[in-house]
């Protein structure tokens, strides 16, 4: 059985915790207090970080390392694109979502407010720029929800936890947020502590 060591609050966490309950598959989740690590963490990954999947004797770091693992060993529902090009076009997405999006969020939480306030326009103005995607689609990649949706939820569950508002114009994107939340497994693949985070 897959077991993953997750931050009650990490949005990489969160993201693994999205795949696995999509998956359908039996796991076990180790709640990680990201302000108190267990000792056995540093010992199973160096970096001292979550997310970790164990599975036998395979460890794994990396929220999309993770995932594309999960994804490829159990294929169903298929979360990467089947085909070469498009699974690759999805790869680049997924690296930019990291530069784009989420490096910025330690600057959020950096408790230096001039950095922080740079970070959210930064994260506010990205967003912004997928809004026409949503013109003619449901989701990132077309009509199926696929590996670019679960990697954005957690940073759009969270806009209003980081203080990021997003202008009037970015409303498909928030109409997009909602579909994703209302997913069927969507709220069991929270904690208490992100439920907690939007009122």
């Amino acid at each position: 059985m897959m077991t993953l060591y997750s931050g009650t609050t990490d949005p990489y966490s969160h993201r693994c915790r999205i795949v696995l309950y999509e998956k359908g598959m039996d796991f076990q989740v180790i709640d990680v207090d990201l302000a108190n690590k267990p000792e056995d963490l540093a010992v199973i990954n160096p970096y001292n970080h979550v997310p970790v999947l164990v599975e036998r004797d395979l460890v794994l770091s990396e929220a999309n390392i993770i995932n594309e693992y999960i994804d490829e060993r159990f294929p169903h529902p298929q979360l990467m694109p089947p085909d070469p090009v498009m699974r690759a076009r999805a790869r680049l997405f997924l690296y930019s979502f990291e530069k784009d999006l989420f490096s910025h969020i330690a600057d959020i939480e950096s408790g230096d407010q001039e950095k922080a306030d740079k970070a959210r326009a930064t994260i506010r103005d990205n967003l912004t720029q997928l809004v026409p995607i949503f013109a003619k689609q449901n989701y990132l990649l077309g009509d199926d929800y696929s590996m670019l949706d679960v990697a954005v939820t957690p940073l759009l569950w969270r806009l209003g936890y980081y203080g990021i508002e997003l202008p009037n114009q970015a409303a498909p994107i928030l109409k997009y947020a909602e579909r994703l939340f209302s997913r069927p497994l969507y709220a069991d693949a929270m904690t208490p502590s992100e439920k907690a985070m939007r009122k």
